[in-house]
């Protein structure tokens, strides 16, 4: 398996180091070849994905992934522009997976978190191409946790309920404007 640890000079310069126990990989707009390896063998050796098409989809879709001391990828995050019907305004519908041995740390919120960042840096720097951030929350856990209908670090809000029936949440980028009807 190739990780992070094994990557290009040139992917190591967007690595970012933290003190605990993670490192953070900005892979956004577009991953590296020795990131993306890395990123498809988490996701087969985790179940996440198999379909190498679907891998190969989703990695123009990662923004950052989270390496544990080892160099092994830990978590992976994606966003994808989208515009829901609803709120007829361009979106990064963002998604994250997080490996078993990890999902009871606290790397879902510090990839959410750092990810959003980033995104809201991009949109700004390229004229906003996407308003904010949209979870459509699966996991129990953020469902239950969660409940307060503003959260404060990050910023999100309630808008209601998916298609699938599950919380949506909305994170606004500071200074984007509503895009003018289609």
């Amino acid at each position: 398996m190739t990780t992070a640890h094994d990557a290009s000079a040139e992917s190591m310069s967007m690595r970012t180091a933290t003190p605990g126990r993670f490192d953070y990989v900005i892979d956004w707009p577009q991953v590296t070849a020795p990131a993306g390896a890395a990123i498809k063998a988490f996701w087969r050796s985790e179940g996440a994905l198999a379909d190498e098409t679907a891998m190969d989809a989703r990695l123009g879709q990662v923004v950052m992934h989270a390496c544990d001391a080892s160099g092994a990828v830990a978590g992976v995050c994606t966003a994808l522009a989208v515009t829901p019907p609803r709120l007829g305004q361009p979106l990064y519908y963002w998604r994250t997976f997080v490996g078993a041995r990890w999902r009871s740390s606290p790397l879902v919120m510090a990839l959410l978190k750092r990810s959003c960042a980033l995104l809201e840096e991009h949109a700004r720097n390229h004229g906003y191409p996407c308003i904010g951030v949209l979870l459509e929350l699966e996991n129990q856990r953020f469902r239950e946790r969660g409940r307060m209908a503003t959260w404060v670090n990050p910023r999100f809000v309630y808008i209601g309920r998916s298609e699938r029936g599950l919380d949506l949440r909305v994170l606004y980028f500071k200074g984007a404007r509503l895009k003018p009807p289609a």
